[in-house]
């Protein structure tokens, strides 16, 4: 059926429509291009062109990665495209990280039928706080004695072997896994996001977290120092039922918005996938303190069977450190060290950096060691200020702050009983010759005690498995966080040792 104009147009009107519509047409050209005009980058950035763009993926994308890591938490809603994913989870909650072989077929043959280490951390997603990670973890022990920022739920972890969490490390956790059998680990994160934010009028917005995963296989020394992948994705974390609370929160906010404004964000998905980045930078000390149950060739110290005298521990390592060293030399000792009135202006400089004073680096560049330390504490905060000058006084006096408890340890030495003049009798001096050490604690607790004596005696924190006070009549007492905080100041103690016969730790005991 054909239709009809009921009120046919003449040829005049229609010819005079299509003049005004060309006229039109043409009323913009030869005209300048102003702050209005449209450009390339205006009509790139509409949401169609927006959501091609996301479809294609980088060149790096089209690699296949070796692992792929999900963590089953939803992703967040109120995030807009091309930004990197949010996930909430509630402080405390069990959540599972699924970690999957990704490798096709003959690739990576060397890991094949072999266990891979992973080492799994919770870590500052700004990099404000990346540079002051150990001051904040410091801060956080010292308002959460005893607790953990990160634990593997052992109990529902699926295929993980031999998992250790290193009491020195309250954010990092590592295991190994078989890449070829299914592999779930579960984590607690225990601290929350406003734990880290200045407190000021309440409702504080928290600081996001990352959850970076870093896997290594066996080199031919069998350590798990080799780097296969690394994955990280960014987390908020609340307090119990918070995380769900903020989740429906944001589903509400984008429920409310404009079609338009719905197409700038990213959908919310159910699992969250962890993306390729860099290594973490302090994996280093994997292969400076191997675990003990990840290598055949055990790092343990000597010690005698049973209860009886042990043999003679690893003689201290006193480590001293000269500020004129180069670098690469001083970085090998992470403690401050003193200035010295003989460091050159490049040397103050490095001491600067060091120190935690780079922004002052500026204003002290032909500064040499001794021209800072002529400075007077009020000529320090006259340039530095008041805060920062106290402390940059402090640092180049050599000020330290007095230890809360100071214990003095020694070891029997078998030797100089040996060396001891004897008696006309034949027996030897009843005065045995002790060299006691000095550990100085600030935590109070037992895995400070633990980490102090490893460190002192220059062996790995995880070959102690437990301290324990001699008490009365023999006994041995599991010396804990309350003992320790009952201990009188400058006690002394002879340290004995026992092997324990369910794995390859040893007992200290506190004589």
């Amino acid at each position: 059926m054909a239709w009809a104009l009921k009120l046919p147009l003449t040829d005049e009107v229609i010819e005079s429509g299509l003049v005004q519509d060309f006229d039109a047409s043409l009323s913009g050209i030869g005209q300048e291009l102003g702050a209005g005009a449209y450009s390339m980058s205006d009509v790139l950035a509409l949401p169609i062109f927006k959501q091609e763009e996301s479809i294609l993926p980088p060149d790096n994308e089209n690699k296949i990665l070796p692992f792929q890591y999900v963590l089953c938490a939803a992703t967040s809603p109120a995030v807009k495209l091309h930004d990197e994913t949010l996930t909430y989870l509630n402080q405390g909650q069990s959540y599972e990280i699924r970690m999957l072989d990704n490798r096709k077929i003959g690739e990576l043959p060397e890991i094949t039928d072999k266990m891979v280490k992973s080492i799994l951390r919770v870590v500052f997603h700004d990099r404000r706080l990346q540079y002051t990670e150990h001051q904040q973890l410091e801060g956080w022990r010292w308002n959460r004695p005893g607790d953990r920022i990160l634990d593997l739920d052992i109990p529902m972890s699926v295929g993980i072997i031999d998992p250790r969490a290193n009491p020195t490390q309250l954010n990092t956790v590592e295991f190994l896994w078989d890449p070829s059998k299914r592999t779930s680990v579960f984590i607690q994160v225990h601290c929350i996001s406003t734990e880290f934010t200045m407190r000021k009028h309440g409702g504080e917005k928290g600081v996001p977290f990352r959850i970076q995963i870093d896997t290594f296989k066996e080199n031919e020394n069998e350590e798990y120092t080799e780097h296969l992948h690394s994955a990280s994705c960014q987390v908020k974390v609340f307090k119990p039922k918070g995380a769900d609370r903020k989740q429906k929160t944001d589903r509400e906010k984008m429920e409310k918005r404009a079609p338009q404004e719905k197409e700038k964000y990213q959908p919310s998905y159910e699992t969250t996938i962890l993306t390729e980045c860099c290594p973490w930078p302090e994996v280093s000390y994997v292969s400076n303190s191997p675990s003990p149950g990840f290598n055949t060739s055990h790092n343990s110290f000597p010690v005698a069977e049973g209860n009886g005298s042990p043999t003679q521990l690893p003689e201290p390592v006193v480590q001293v450190a000269d500020v004129s060293a180069p670098p690469s030399t001083l970085e090998l000792f992470p403690t401050p060290q003193n200035l010295l009135p003989t460091a050159t202006p490049q040397d103050a400089q490095q001491w600067l950096l060091r120190n935690r004073f780079s922004p002052f680096c500026r204003l002290f560049t032909n500064f040499s060691g001794a021209d800072l330390l002529k400075l007077t504490r009020e000529d320090v905060i006259q340039i530095c200020g008041p805060a920062d000058g106290i402390r940059l006084f402090n640092a180049l006096k050599g000020r330290v702050v007095r230890p809360r408890l100071t214990v003095y340890v020694c070891q029997e030495s078998q030797q100089a009983r040996e060396q001891q003049p004897k008696h006309e009798n034949g027996d030897a001096a009843a005065n045995t010759f002790f060299v006691y050490h000095a550990i100085y604690l600030e935590e109070l607790t037992s895995s400070e005690l633990t980490e102090k004596i490893a460190q002192l005696f220059n062996i790995s924190p995880r070959q102690i498995n437990q301290i324990f006070k001699q008490g009365p009549t023999g006994i041995h007492v599991l010396v804990s966080d309350e003992m320790i905080q009952n201990f009188q100041d400058e006690v002394c103690f002879v340290l004995d040792t026992m092997k324990d016969d369910s794995n390859d730790g040893y007992h200290i005991i506190l004589k």
